[in-house]
């Protein structure tokens, strides 16, 4: 067993200074977050020849100056004036929080018997204290494995990011330490999110011409929770993250497609949360019907966001079970499309629209999600192209989105390029009863998936 020795904490500031004055707003979407936080652990094989230390110091180096395109990640949160709830940004170039850390054995070693807890003492975090002012928003720790290889942890507060913002400071920080310059991924605060109707597009509020569509507006305003104060549960939660190849998708896929159908075949993300939202439902003891789930989505190609768009927009929407057969996978693959395709560009601007206009709301909007499964698309995702060093590409990577939902959380992720264009990575947190009757449940094993993390990797 690897054990994980912590060197030292340091902070790490950017080679060049922020305009003094700067701020960054928060849109309605971010402030929705802001009770959660991303952690991710990026796994690379090291050369054999690499002395100890030597890694940590070039990316020490190499951080810094990516941070000076992203200067919302080294700020602190400031209240706004005129708002007692309403976060922004303050850029004063204050730093990231960098941990050193040092693990006995290979990373290979590692990877052979890692479980959740094992993995969460990879990615540093801490819980935000009194004085906001002085807590950093963003953290990196860096694990150099003493017979060879490295662990990247990365985390933030989901009140600035989501794991596709997180996900693009990781590939900047690769690509700016792999070509020694400033990368072109540069979100200027002048394309800043605070409104995230864009002016050009935006309906104003008195001269509305249709009427508005209530389908996502009713769902967050279902997840309202009683307390404006999340809810912690003594539950034990483990997470299980399984490899799905290119063929054993295409089989999903294929078992996921209505009956006597030969043009509407299910996305991979379609037909992998399909599955597992049958069998966690069975899991959980449903035999009538599958338990109510929420489906995450980006929404950030559906409104023409640039890619350089930084802050919050990946949408829940819920997919009910009633009525569904626990046993006919096509039913649950067919009932995610519908409310994919049903998710249209004017329902998320009334939306947005509205959500803005009841801002006060915003910072409890997702406390009272827990009565729900959640199953998020990021499929997307381009991880493995975080390459820090010729030849050295990740060989996994892990996502967490804590706190975990009581019912649990289902992440659809990409796999390493190696295994195929469609094969993905299910990474599912249940608590801990549950995971182990998901591991033996007679369709999930019929795929025959690689166990990643599981009980059986201990």
């Amino acid at each position: 067993m690897a054990d994980i020795s912590y060197i030292c904490r340091r902070t790490v500031v950017s080679t060049k200074p922020v305009q003094p004055g700067k701020r960054h707003p928060l849109s309605a979407l971010d402030r929705a977050m802001e009770h959660s936080r991303i952690r991710i652990v990026c796994y690379y094989r090291t050369p054999p020849e690499r002395e100890m230390g030597e890694a940590t110091k070039r990316l020490r180096e190499s951080i810094s100056e990516m941070l000076s395109g992203f200067p919302m990640v080294t700020g602190r949160l400031e209240r706004k004036e005129g708002g007692e709830e309403c976060w922004v940004v303050k850029c004063n170039d204050a730093g990231v929080r960098m941990v050193e850390a040092r693990g006995k054995g290979s990373v290979e070693d590692w990877l052979k018997s890692v479980d959740r807890e094992k993995e969460l003492q990879l990615v540093h975090w801490e819980d935000m204290f009194h004085k906001f002012y002085f807590w950093s928003t963003f953290y990196v720790q860096l694990t150099e494995f003493e017979e060879g290889g490295l662990a990247i942890g990365f985390s933030c507060t989901h009140l600035l990011a989501d794991p596709i913002c997180a996900t693009m400071i990781i590939k900047a920080w690769a690509n700016t330490s792999l070509l020694g310059e400033q990368i072109p991924i540069n979100p200027s605060l002048s394309n800043s999110n605070a409104s995230l109707i864009p002016p050009t597009t935006a309906p104003d509020l008195n001269t509305i011409t249709h009427n508005p569509y209530t389908h996502l507006i009713n769902h967050y305003k279902s997840s309202l929770p009683k307390s404006s104060t999340p809810q912690t549960y003594n539950t034990k939660y483990t997470t299980i993250s399984l490899l799905f190849t290119t063929p054993m998708v295409e089989s999903c896929m294929e078992m996921a497609k209505p009956n006597n159908s030969t043009s509407i075949l299910p996305s991979p993300f379609q037909a992998l949360a399909g599955v597992f939202w049958t069998c966690i439902s069975n899991v959980k003891g449903l035999r009538k019907g599958l338990m109510e789930m929420s489906i995450c989505l980006d929404m950030r190609k559906l409104l023409g966001l640039d890619e350089g768009f930084f802050g919050n927009f990946m949408l829940h929407h819920v997919v009910h079970g009633e009525g569904l057969s626990e046993h006919v996978i096509s039913e649950a693959a067919m009932a995610v499309r519908g409310v994919m395709e049903k998710m249209g560009k004017e329902e998320i601007m009334d939306f947005i629209q509205w959500l803005e206009c009841n801002s006060s709301l915003s910072s409890v909007l997702m406390c009272g999600c827990d009565d729900q499964l959640i199953c998020t698309n990021l499929e997307d995702l381009e991880p493995y192209s975080a390459v820090f060093e010729d030849e050295y590409r990740p060989v996994r990577v892990s996502y967490h989105v804590e706190p975990v939902a009581v019912e649990g959380q289902v992440l659809v992720l990409p796999a390493p390029p190696e295994e195929g264009p469609l094969s993905r990575v299910v990474m599912v947190t249940l608590p801990e009863d549950e995971a182990v009757k998901l591991c033996e449940d007679g369709l999930i094993l019929s795929f025959s998936p690689t166990v990643l993390m599981g009980f059986n990797k201990n």
